[in-house]
């Protein structure tokens, strides 16, 4: 094949990948189906413009395994501790109890519908544990779901995908190696998954050493902390994949995690630069894949295909994760949502094409191939595509607050809602403002927020409060403007610089306050009212007092005593709001769904227990 044919089919498959890309972003989808799609239109079942005999089986198995380690990391860079830890128990059984029934029942259902022999209904069950962060990643920043929710299935996608690679090699092995006993898929995957455990760890903090303590000039700093994150990314990729195949996807991962648990300097543009080289060889491996790919092993299944479809979506997917969230922080509405969203990525897809390669039973290829192709265009079309309505029907959105704003006052805001147990999104110009912002651990947009396309990334159309505190009012103003009239926000709370500017900002009706009227208030306070503003200055307190919307499905039932049985200790209801007339209750005060209670509560935990209780 001559140079210029070779060249020309790159070309091609890169600007499809772009194409597809661009098309997901705007649907808000994930990308994966249209990348598909793209390969098979350029493939032998289509258009003919790509060839299968374009790469090498073991070109091919390089740029793929390459490509693979290179997702696999930049999506484990993202993990952090922090958030496995908002939901814990889930995140844990998801990865294990999950994992396992989705491996069972997915084996089961191959070898009952399609009649495949065990040992290939368990090596599909392998691949289709896998999620992934390519497919995980698009859902979870169109749908703003609660952190505890996106963490779960995000740490799922990661975990998963490298054990479905790990897995599914070493039962592969036991396939094709007559005589075996199935003890060797133990042995290969312990030995696969403790080489990546080394070798990512190694890899990991020896990055975070190099970007720490080496000089990386002064002006190009950020440029070579990128080259190098990434050469290093191939590193743990090609060490640990050169001693036993597939092991480098667990290197990669761990390498990931490592460093980006790390707090390594130019944390920020390394992950946006990641995420550009993600997106390229995403959209490359999945067009030549799918160029693979034939029509007939899709059609060949038929109905029963279509059986093994339908138990993985809405029978073993929901199994595996309602066993897998007992007991958790997840209610019954989010454990439904993240049954509904399972969609399958590049490790299934790359993995089973390359094992395709290598299978002698041209059936087994089929049922292999045309499965795990079945699966992924079904849940990546559907359920990413459908997640956002999902989410809606079952109100698992938030409502979240909006704080305008980077700088100290901003911030503070920004840690005291989310002690309480908010979503909160700052947004700020300034990068700077933002890389400090999400260095103390909160969600930040870097944009104008006088623009509505920055508004919009950060959620104004689900935002229940806003609150404008920047240092300039006239940005203040366009905000409350924007947030009053465009989005319909509730609650807007806007920073007023200027005693002079109170009036423009009362006259569109949202809450002003003025920084010198806020500092006499707050020494009158300290005069007449000593006790409660010490508690409330005080930095060290871990209690709070908040108002909440009472919107409990039993709200019409219950009374102030009642209500205040089922809150945690340290909680008291001192006010009842309704109609705009506010009373301090008594314990047998009835309550109405709607009514706005003010708590009290000694332990920010507390708080955060009470409110979910009138809300839920």
């Amino acid at each position: 094949m001559s140079a210029g044919v070779l060249i020309g089919a790159v070309v091609l498959i890169i600007g499809l990948g772009v194409a597809a890309q661009v098309i997901a972003d705007r649907l808000s989808v994930p990308s994966v189906a249209f990348l598909l799609f793209a390969g098979v239109l350029v493939g032998p079942e289509g258009l003919e413009l790509v060839s299968p005999d374009l790469f090498s089986t073991e070109a091919l198995r390089a740029i793929v395994g390459l490509s693979v380690g290179i997702i696999v990391f930049e999506g484990s860079f993202h993990l952090s501790v922090d958030r496995v830890r908002e939901a814990p128990r889930e995140t844990l059984g998801l990865v294990t109890v999950g994992a396992l029934v989705s491996l069972v029942g997915t084996a089961v259902a191959v070898r009952v519908a399609l009649g495949a022999d065990w040992d290939l209904a368990v090596l599909v069950g392998s691949l289709l544990i896998a999620t992934g962060p390519t497919v995980i990643t698009p859902i979870m920043n169109v749908v703003p779901v609660r952190e505890r929710v996106a963490a779960a299935l995000e740490t799922e996608g990661i975990v998963n995908d490298v054990t479905a690679a790990v897995l599914a090699v070493a039962t592969f092995e036991f396939v094709t190696s007559p005589g075996e006993t199935p003890v060797v898929v133990l042995q290969a995957f312990g030995a696969r998954l403790a080489l990546g455990l080394a070798v990512g760890i190694g890899v990991g903090l020896t990055l975070a050493v190099l970007l720490r303590r080496v000089d990386l000039s002064t002006d190009n700093a950020p440029r070579n902390a990128r080259l190098i994150v990434l050469v290093g990314a191939l590193a743990a990729y090609a060490l640990a994949e050169t001693r036993l195949p597939e092991a480098g996807i667990a290197a990669a991962a761990v390498a990931g995690v490592t460093l980006g648990n790390a707090d390594v300097p130019h944390e920020d543009v390394i992950a946006e630069f990641k995420g550009d080289v993600t997106l390229l060889v995403l959209s490359f491996v999945f067009v030549v894949l799918a160029t693979l790919l034939s029509v007939s092993d899709l059609a060949t299944l038929g109905l029963a295909g279509l059986a093994v479809v339908l138990a993985v979506v809405f029978l073993i997917r929901p199994l595996s994760v309602f066993l897998s969230t007992l007991g958790g922080r997840l209610s019954v509405r989010e454990r439904i949502f993240v049954a509904a969203i399972g969609p399958r990525g590049i490790v299934p897809a790359s993995v089973a094409t390359l094992f395709a390669i290598e299978l002698q039973n041209a059936d087994q290829a089929s049922i292999l191939v045309g499965t795990v192709f079945l699966v992924i265009f079904v849940t990546v079309t559907f359920q990413g595509g459908l997640a956002r309505h999902v989410a809606q029907a079952l109100d698992v959105i938030p409502m979240h607050t909006i704080v305008v704003g980077g700088g100290r006052i901003g911030r503070e805001l920004a840690a005291r809602f989310e002690s309480r147990g908010e979503e909160v999104v700052v947004v700020d110009s300034d990068e700077a403002a933002v890389e400090r912002v999400r260095g103390e651990g909160h969600r930040a947009v870097l944009g104008d927020a006088t623009d509505a396309d920055t508004l919009e990334q950060a959620g104004a159309g689900n935002a229940a409060v806003v609150a404008a505190a920047t240092a300039d009012d006239d940005v203040n103003l366009v905000v409350a403007q924007f947030a009053r009239s465009r989005y319909g926000v509730a609650t807007v709370v806007v920073r007023a610089n200027e005693p002079d500017n109170v009036a423009a900002f009362e006259d569109l009706d949202v809450e002003t306050i003025s920084a010198s009227f806020a500092v006499a208030d707050a020494m009158d306070d300290a005069i007449e009212r000593p006790a409660l503003a010490h508690w409330l200055a005080d930095e060290t307190r871990s209690g709070d007092v908040l108002e909440v919307e009472l919107t409990a499905a039993d709200a019409d039932e219950l009374t102030v005593q009642s209500l205040s049985a089922d809150l945690p200790s340290g909680c008291l209801v001192v006010m009842v709001s309704r109609n705009g007339e506010d009373r301090v209750p008594d314990p047998d005060t009835g309550l109405r769904r709607g009514d706005h209670l003010t708590l009290v509560c000694q332990e920010n935990e507390g708080m955060r227990e009470a409110v979910e209780r009138c809300r839920r």
